[in-house]
């Protein structure tokens, strides 16, 4: 049996590759989503916005803990480096606006207490939560 070459076929392989390694990643972040939501809510938190989107872009997690606000970036990588290595000072920047929108709908606005944490979830599941990370923005 003779197999013929269809073009359509060959160009459609790398967009079907790109699009599942899109939903795989999609699914992963939701998962250290969730991963960490529970840690913080098992600590007594509560959660009270889940990829929250404003002008100024987007925050994983928004809860609500006995110190303020928490603003919560979750990176998930196969290891802890390469999820702490994947925050960029502009991504740091973009959520710290958005933070502020949002601060702005709460009772005490931007005078709220709040911290900006960072939670690194390895390919194990395993999580790590760093608080006050943007300290200095």
């Amino acid at each position: 049996m003779t197999q013929h070459f269809d073009p359509a076929l060959a160009t459609a392989t790398p967009v079907v590759a790109r699009r599942d390694r899109g939903q795989r990643a999609y699914l992963a972040g939701a998962a250290a989503e969730d991963r960490v939501a529970r840690l913080y809510t098992e600590a007594g938190a509560q959660v009270l916005a889940r990829r929250w989107r404003g002008a100024g872009g987007e925050i994983d997690l928004i809860l609500r803990d006995d110190t303020g606000l928490v603003f919560v970036e979750v990176k998930a990588a196969r290891c802890f480096d390469r999820a702490l290595a994947a925050l960029s000072a502009r991504q740091i920047g973009r959520i710290c606006m958005a933070a502020q929108e949002f601060a702005g709908t709460q009772p005490d606005g931007l005078l709220s207490d709040m911290r900006f944490d960072l939670a690194v979830v390895d390919g194990q599941g395993r999580a790590r939560i760093v608080e006050n990370a943007f300290g200095g923005f």
